[in-house]
């Protein structure tokens, strides 16, 4: 009974967390809209998988040990920061290109597994993320949680991330919404750029090590 308790708080805090707005939602919006349902598909079924990875490796103890040593912690900080302001970039690069002109463009190249592994890539690579589910499942998940208890949250991780951005990519391409957002993909693009720009600044500026070498150059 204490394990479903649990299970359904996880539920309702996480539910908040997957609708705000963020690098995860940007990257699914612009896949969707520049390479079409399936590309969207595919990177809402990568952010999922990240999704799952966090969870496990909190559930394991894994990601506590690598909050404790702040070097490795700023690599892995450097490493997202580096990954998002590059998804900026390319975001904001089309911008310019497209000016304010609308229509798709080839930004984004089309691959089988690129657009899973830009969403693999983005959660696994975002340090916030990291700082989040360790937040989020050391302070509600009691330490004798059962094996049983650890695979359903894990499984709701999944379940509810990938349910999602899928929701999220079907609902994009739908034919009468990708006409009326053809015109502002230009503005989409900017602000998904500025998402993944100001995402990765904040993880820089958030991390002492990081900001003293940014500051210093």
């Amino acid at each position: 009974m204490q394990e479903t308790s649990v299970l359904l708080t996880l539920t309702a805090v996480f539910a908040v967390a997957l609708v705000s707005p963020g690098p995860d939602v940007a990257l699914v919006v612009r896949t969707a809209l520049h390479q079409g349902r399936r590309a969207g598909l595919l990177s809402a079924l990568g952010l999922a998988c990240g999704i799952l990875v966090h969870g496990t490796l909190v559930l394991a103890g894994v990601s506590v040990l690598l909050g404790r040593s702040p070097l490795l912690f700023g690599l892995l900080q450097l490493l997202g920061a580096c990954y998002l302001g590059w998804l900026g970039y390319g975001a904001l690069c089309a911008f310019l290109r497209r000016g304010a002109s609308g229509g798709l463009d080839g930004t984004l190249a089309p691959s089988r597994l690129g657009p899973w592994l830009r969403g693999l890539a983005t959660n696994l690579l975002n340090p916030k993320a990291l700082v989040f589910f360790l937040a989020l499942l050391s302070s509600l998940i009691p330490a004798d949680i059962s094996l049983a208890g650890k695979v359903a949250v894990a499984s709701m991780l999944f379940g509810m991330g990938l349910g999602w951005f899928s929701l999220l990519s079907v609902i994009l391409t739908q034919p009468a919404m990708q006409r009326r957002l053809l015109r502002a993909v230009p503005a989409i693009d900017a602000l998904c750029g500025l998402v993944f720009l100001l995402v990765a600044l904040g993880i820089v500026l958030s991390n002492p090590w990081l900001r003293s070498a940014f500051t210093a150059s």
